[in-house]
C-alpha cells in the first residue's frame, strides 16, 4: 500500500526487493531507519556504496575480494596442495568458519542446472582446468552442495580431472542431502571436510 510519501515508498520498494523481506519486514526497516541518527543512516548508505564499489571477484580463486587477490590467496600459511571447489563465496564462508580446511579454493559462481540455463560455459570451470593444469596440487576436494545440480555438477567436474593424476575427492555426506552448504552447521561442515571420500 502506497504512504503518498514518493522517498519512504521508493525505500519499501527497494527494502522489500531484499530476499527474504517482505512488505511488513520492509515497513519496520524503513521506519527504524527514518528513527535513527542521520549519522547511522548515512553510515549504512555509504556501507552498502562500498559494498557495489569496492568489493569483486578474486582473480585467482573467484571469491570476494577488494583488491586484485582476496586475502585467503594472499596467505601464504594456506595448504598449497588442497582445492576445494565450491559454488559460490558464501560457500568459502562457510567452510572457514568450520575450522577445518586451510587450503585454497575455487569458485563455480553457480552449479550446473539446464532447466534454467545455466551450462558449463557460465561456469568457472575452465579456470579451474587451468589452475589444474598448472600443476601443484595433491587434492581436489568437490564440495559443491548436495542437491540434484550440486551432484551433477562433482561429477561433470571428476569426469574432466579423470586421469590426471591428483586425488579427487567428494565431500561427505554429514551435510543433508539437498541442502545448501551456506546454511549447514559448523560443526557438520567440518565433520563432511573430515570425511570426504574419493570421487570416481
Amino acid at each position: 500500500m502506497a504512504s503518498g510519501l514518493p522517498a519512504l515508498d521508493r525505500a519499501l520498494e527497494a527494502l522489500s526487493r531484499l530476499p527474504g523481506v517482505g512488505r511488513r519486514s520492509a515497513e519496520r526497516m524503513a521506519f527504524h531507519l527514518l528513527k535513527a541518527d542521520r549519522a547511522e543512516v548515512l553510515a549504512l548508505a555509504d556501507a552498502i556504496r562500498d559494498l557495489k564499489e569496492k568489493i569483486r571477484p578474486c582473480v585467482e580463486c573467484g571469491s570476494l575480494a577488494e583488491e586484485d587477490v582476496c586475502p585467503l590467496c594472499a596467505d601464504p600459511k594456506r595448504d598449497d596442495g588442497l582445492l576445494c571447489v565450491v559454488e559460490t563465496p558464501r560457500d568459502v564462508a562457510a567452510i572457514e568458519d568450520s575450522g577445518e580446511y586451510r587450503g585454497r579454493y575455487h569458485v563455480l559462481m553457480g552449479r550446473l542446472s539446464p532447466l534454467s540455463g545455466v551450462g558449463v560455459e557460465d561456469l568457472r570451470i575452465a579456470k579451474l582446468l587451468d589452475r589444474v593444469k598448472a600443476g601443484g596440487f595433491r587434492e581436489i576436494i568437490i564440495a559443491t552442495s548436495p542437491t540434484v545440480e550440486g551432484e551433477a555438477t562433482a561429477q561433470h567436474i571428476a569426469g574432466l580431472l579423470k586421469g590426471c593424476g591428483i586425488q579427487i575427492t567428494r565431500i561427505a555426506k554429514g551435510v543433508p542431502s539437498g541442502s545448501d552448504l551456506e546454511f549447514a552447521q559448523k560443526s557438520t561442515l567440518a565433520e563432511a571436510i573430515r570425511g570426504r571420500k574419493p570421487l570416481s
